[in-house]
């Protein structure tokens, strides 16, 4: 089996039917309820009893067209599984498996569920075709529109297919999805960049609507000596995922950071033949922003942790790291995030060996929002209820909103399929105002 192959393997037939028959099928369900994307959790389990695996997949591409991506990288013990009745005295509902069961019997057999709606006439451009901007298109798509999705970098999917470990999410399942939002009929154009080869002014004058779907921008930086030295935790997963041949891991291996990314960078390392591999954190275990079920997962896997460690300068010899030098730090009041603010301990240094170090340490907020003249709140693109930013008609989500609400694939996705309603009840009104005006 190879080392970054997916965790669970895909259910079979019999124990998805036995998986399925165990649902209480609740009504007003909890599972729904804690499901950003609200996908009916009942009535596609029941449709999986039934054998209607068409149906089921159907039920759940209604609330999130992205469900091949979600059913694998969801956080379901934390949403839908987690809700589950039956986890208080006995084992929750295997929904993600389930869900990857159902989506899956459609892709492999190539079953397209949805048409395009009647041409409307009108045109929106989304850029970023990442998890927000696919599901935006897809389902402005279905309302009749005529949608062009930019993508700067050369394969659609976003972080699904450059920045998810393949041990959660293959690449083929990504790309996917693109092709069959794709065949609503929505164009899909790559190596296409606003300010680099997308003019702004041109896209605002030739679409009648746009939606923003840019997600975050780069790793900032550490600010330490030799940081020269130190991987990008996000190429770090995309040279795992689709550089295979050129991808070397080292012998010993430190990872900056404590979210799910670093998780994924130190999975990585450890199961492509890192001898030890440790993540190194500036707070405690109880302000990570990892998942719990993901810090288990990374300690199950035998990844070492340093909490209460700040990394001062990198460590080389000849251009080759040789370690990572740290100083302890402890913990004062609360900084602006919130959380309890490192504070360096004098005298306390002491040097990690490492030949590899990789930074996971966030992103920084969407530098387009300046470009384009939005206005912003903390850094991220301001929207209103109807997700439309200070410039009308110019709608955003995802990732480059996220000042409200936890940011992740699914939430990105109901942005998206949120976004395109209001984008078509503004639309179904310019044309209803349009159509008054000519009868006149």
């Amino acid at each position: 089996m190879k080392p970054l192959a997916e965790a669970l393997p895909p259910l079979s037939a019999q124990e998805a039917a036995v998986e399925a028959n165990r649902c209480l099928f609740c009504y007003d369900a909890p599972c729904t309820h804690a499901c950003p994307t609200h996908i009916d959790v009942p009535r596609f389990i029941k449709k999986i009893a039934t054998g209607n695996l068409a149906g089921s997949a159907r039920t759940i591409l209604d609330a999130n067209l992205l469900g091949a991506t979600c059913a694998r990288v969801c956080p379901v013990q934390e949403l839908c599984e987690g809700a589950c009745v039956l986890g208080a005295e006995h084992r929750p509902i295997a929904i993600g498996r389930l869900q990857r069961y159902a989506m899956d019997y459609a892709y492999r057999r190539g079953i397209d569920l949805f048409q395009p709606g009647e041409p409307t006439g009108c045109r929106v451009a989304v850029i970023g075709a990442g998890p927000a901007g696919l599901a935006c298109a897809g389902y402005l798509a279905q309302m009749g529109h005529a949608v062009t999705v930019f993508e700067r970098r050369t394969l659609p999917g976003g972080l699904s297919t450059y920045g998810i470990i393949a041990l959660r999410e293959p690449v083929e399942v990504a790309l996917a999805e693109a092709a069959m939002i794709a065949r609503l009929g929505v164009t899909i154009e790559t190596d296409r960049e606003l300010a680099r080869n997308l003019d702004w002014t041109t896209v605002r004058d030739a679409f009648d609507a746009v939606f923003l779907a840019i997600g975050l921008g780069e790793t900032p930086a550490l600010g330490i000596p030799g940081e020269e030295h130190v991987l990008d935790g996000l190429a770090y997963i995309e040279q795992s995922k689709l550089h295979t041949n050129g991808f070397a891991v080292g012998r010993e291996v430190a990872v900056i950071g404590a979210g799910n990314t670093a998780i994924d960078c130190a999975t990585i390392a450890r199961r492509l033949g890192a001898e030890r591999v440790t993540m190194i954190y500036r707070r405690t275990p109880r302000e990570m922003t990892a998942y719990p079920h993901e810090y288990d997962f990374a300690r199950r896997e035998g990844i070492e942790f340093r909490f209460l460690t700040q990394p001062v300068r990198v460590l080389s010899e000849s251009g080759h790291v040789r370690g990572l030098e740290c100083r302890r730090v402890e913990l004062g009041p609360p900084d602006s995030s919130g959380r309890p603010a490192p504070r360096e301990v004098t005298g306390s240094e002491f040097v990690l060996p490492a030949d590899q170090i990789v930074k996971a340490v966030g992103q920084q907020k969407p530098r387009l929002a300046a470009m384009l003249g939005l206005a912003t709140e903390r850094g991220y693109i301001r929207v209103n209820e109807e997700f439309e930013t200070s410039l009308p008609g110019v709608y955003a989500g995802g990732d480059c909103i996220r000042e409200r609400g936890a940011a992740s694939t699914v939430m990105a996705v109901e942005d998206g399929k949120l976004a395109a309603r209001a984008i078509g009840r503004q639309l179904a009104r310019r044309r209803a105002a349009q159509g008054v005006s000519n009868h006149g």
